[in-house]
């Protein structure tokens, strides 16, 4: 398996302040992950707590904030689960399809994909709108 880092910026939605991360690519985690200090520097704070299953397979509790993220040019609102103090800063799998980006592991970079959707009402399958 092939792991890269990407430059992502994490943001407040409230104050919108925000500080460039360097974040491992890790579609294996549901959610981006990033450090409870930088977080709670930017004024980010849990709106709840979820359970995540770990590469050990133990199940572990953390708080889960809403955060702006921006990412090749775009700026979208992510869930982010609150780390302990030494963990690093990951891009998970929904913040990437938030953002409409796949991984490619060989070049090591992200690249644009189409997003899905269900087929418009009335229209043929055939055209494009």
């Amino acid at each position: 398996m092939s792991t890269f880092h990407v430059s992502l910026q994490i943001g407040s939605p409230a104050t919108r302040q925000f500080e460039e991360v360097d974040a491992l690519v890790d579609t294996g985690s549901t959610y981006s992950a990033a450090p409870r200090d930088l977080l709670d520097r930017l004024g980010i704070r849990p709106v709840g707590r979820e359970r995540f299953r770990i590469a050990t397979g133990a199940v572990t509790e953390n708080g889960v904030g809403e955060a702006l993220m921006r990412l090749e040019g775009k700026e979208r609102t992510a869930l982010v689960i609150f780390n302990e103090a030494g963990e690093p800063v990951l891009l998970g799998a929904v913040t990437l399809e938030s953002f409409l980006l796949g991984v490619d592991p060989v070049a090591q970079r992200l690249v644009p994909v189409e997003g899905l959707r269900m087929r418009r009402l009335g229209v043929s399958p055939t055209s494009v709108t």
